[in-house]
């Protein structure tokens, strides 16, 4: 038996005896592969795991000259009008969720303005202060779209062709923009590749796809975000944590855990026992 054998049988085993709601499971070490599924192998919206692709999709457009994540985003946006302070915000502040303006997440956040990206830059910046919020996301994809058109246009032939993703749908507020920080919906063997990707720092068959630096800025350069463990630091769509590893995580449950050269990829549909399941395939990599 494997290694990857083995963990996928450990989390299985932990996931059923604690009534954890899984969907689906895929577990990646070195070269070896072990999957496992409770439900249906259908694609599911991935949650905030879509702020990783955009942070993929900005560093591509960065790696090709045509936008800079550390310039003011104003550059970019002549005619928005800003709040005090925000001159000095740039992309990268924005995938980082350090830009310090203030408008935090709601059901209702994509129809309550008539244009969100607009008012997120209308309001103050209060420093290099962090807020989780999906605006971020979404203001940072409307900057990027200033410079290279639709993002699912501009990812096709880079990113999701290569992968072998196709006919994706990313879910678009009434502007026709993406929404940025989620409505994206993968299986789960199509969202662990995504995972073998980040995992080998953007090669994919032998093939640079995406820049290593850009890679690994998503579990550098760490923003204090917290004090609840394992959300205390976060990066360009990277969590730090559980323990010595770090993730990708969208609502639900939908997980990339990444430990040195293993990647778990788990989809679910239970929001609050998923910081409990990426803790305990972290100390199961660990073993």
């Amino acid at each position: 038996m494997t290694r990857a054998q083995q963990i996928r049988d450990r989390i299985v085993d932990h996931a059923d005896a604690s009534g954890f709601g899984a969907h689906g499971l895929h577990v990646r070490v070195g070269s070896d592969v072990a999957e496992h599924r409770w439900t249906p192998d259908v694609r599911e919206e991935i949650h905030s795991v879509a702020k990783g692709v955009c942070v993929l999709a900005a560093g591509l457009a960065a790696d090709e000259g045509l936008i800079s994540l550390d310039a003011p985003v104003a550059e970019y946006l002549p005619d928005f009008t800003l709040g005090d302070g925000v001159d000095q915000v740039t992309l990268r502040h924005l995938l980082s969720m350090s830009s310090g303006i203030d408008l935090p997440w709601s059901e209702t956040m994509m129809t309550d303005w008539p244009d969100l990206a607009r008012e997120f830059l209308s309001r103050p910046s209060r420093g290099r202060v962090f807020q989780y919020s999906n605006a971020s996301t979404y203001t940072a994809m409307t900057v990027l779209a200033a410079r290279v058109g639709d993002i699912v246009d501009f990812l096709r032939p880079r990113l999701l062709e290569p992968l072998g993703i196709d006919e994706i749908e990313w879910e678009r507020c009434e502007r026709g923009r993406i929404v940025a920080g989620s409505g994206i919906a993968l299986r789960t063997e199509e969202l662990a590749r995504l995972g073998r990707l980040i995992r080998d720092r953007g090669e994919w068959e032998g093939r640079r796809v995406v820049p290593a630096s850009v890679i690994d800025a998503m579990h550098s350069d760490w923003v204090t975000a917290g004090q609840n463990p394992a959300y205390e630091r976060y990066a360009l769509g990277g969590w730090d944590g559980p323990g010595t590893a770090w993730r990708l995580h969208g609502a639900y449950g939908q997980l990339l855990i990444f430990c040195d050269d293993a990647v778990v990829t788990i989809t679910a549909d239970d929001h609050f026992g998923a910081d409990a399941m990426a803790a305990f395939a972290v100390e199961t990599l660990s073993a």
